[in-house]
């Protein structure tokens, strides 16, 4: 897989960093590249937007994001993806500010292949 095979939207359902693993949201992904290859990100979930700029090596997707909170601040964190193939990303992330004792995850399938989230 190449760095240009991650181009796309992608559906996404995720949970937050708090104890329970249950599905918390549901949104939108959108991967492209910059001018030097570096992944651009925007999930898009309600009508909340997050903005990230990554890296892709060896079928790891890293993806250092930010938004701004309801309150105005800034808010930063990273999230870590897996391909399990070309359409579908397994991940985990956290944020600066959010518990540590635990990570958000999510799973992201390529919006042409949404069979797999029903």
């Amino acid at each position: 897989m190449t760095i240009h095979d991650l181009v796309g939207s992608y559906s996404i359902q995720g949970s937050n960093q708090v104890e329970s693993e249950e599905i918390s949201y549901h949104g939108i992904l959108t991967l492209s590249l910059d001018e030097n290859n570096r992944i651009i990100a925007e999930w898009i979930i309600d009508d909340h937007i997050q903005n990230g700029l990554g890296f892709y090596k060896n079928e790891i997707l890293v993806i250092n994001f930010n938004y701004k909170g309801q309150d105005k601040m800034i808010y930063k964190g990273v999230a870590v993806y897996r391909f399990i193939d070309k359409d579908i990303l397994d991940g985990f992330w956290s944020e600066k500010h959010g518990n540590p004792l635990y990570l958000g995850s999510e799973y992201c399938v390529e919006i042409n292949r949404l069979e797999y989230l029903n």
